[in-house]
């Protein structure tokens, strides 16, 4: 008899019984974050005190790609600042523009020694054909984290946010952000010290709706340091 690998089994289920892919929309976005209101009185506190939170959407193309990866473990305006250097230098970012760019002047867009490397790399990746940003919608999750996870420099948090900003997938929590591990502290009244592990517990009563409970923790994060993005 034989069997059919994790990955390809998951494929099968979806392509041969049409299992959708569970996203979010304008239409039902409002509708989710009441349903996880009426689960969680501290989410609920959060859309009581600052109502609910920006859909949060990004272009599927390179430039979102790039801009992510410009995001990794600094702050929001220290990336926006090296993107809009970047697109000041170049004008529209595609993998072939950036290719024809030196180390120096990638460094004179604020890019680190380690973000010139990864940023290549996709673009080399993409104009060799290894990855295709246009045909990630189709597959899974776990099938476009896998794919994603070839790049240089793109981990998990880089994926989830991808998922979660692009393809607005319902179901991710990127337990390595920062400002959402903070924002769940705060809400829910837990100490600094408290281990991931004891978080993704938590987390795990939101499911399948955990980007939606992200994006209001996020929201929360935001609104109470008054924040400008």
């Amino acid at each position: 008899m034989h069997f059919v690998s994790g990955s390809k089994f998951q494929t099968f289920i979806h392509q041969y019984f049409h299992v959708p892919i569970k996203t979010f929309s304008e239409e039902n976005f409002h509708s989710l974050c009441d349903k996880l209101a009426k689960k969680d009185k501290e989410l609920r506190n959060i859309i009581q005190q600052y109502g609910y939170p920006p859909l949060w959407s990004r272009e599927p193309t390179f430039a979102t790609l790039i801009y992510i990866i410009l995001e990794q473990q600094v702050s929001l305006a220290s990336a926006k600042a090296a993107f809009l250097k970047l697109q000041e230098k170049i004008g529209h970012i595609i993998p072939e523009k950036i290719l024809l760019l030196s180390d120096e002047e990638m460094k004179a867009c604020y890019f680190s020694r380690q973000k010139i490397k990864y940023a290549k790399h996709l673009a080399s990746s993409m104009v060799n054909g290894e990855l295709s940003i246009g045909g990630l919608h189709l597959l899974t999750d776990e099938q476009i984290r896998t794919e994603l996870k070839k790049i240089n420099g793109i981990g998990d948090w880089t994926v989830d946010v991808y998922l979660m900003m692009v393809l607005h997938r319902c179901d991710c929590f990127p337990a390595g952000d920062v400002a959402l591990m903070k924002s769940l502290k705060e809400i829910k009244g837990l100490s600094l010290q408290t281990s991931k592990e004891k978080i993704l517990v938590i987390a795990g009563k939101w499911k399948p709706y955990r980007t939606v409970a992200a994006f209001l923790l996020w929201h929360a994060y935001i609104k109470k340091r008054n924040m400008k993005l």
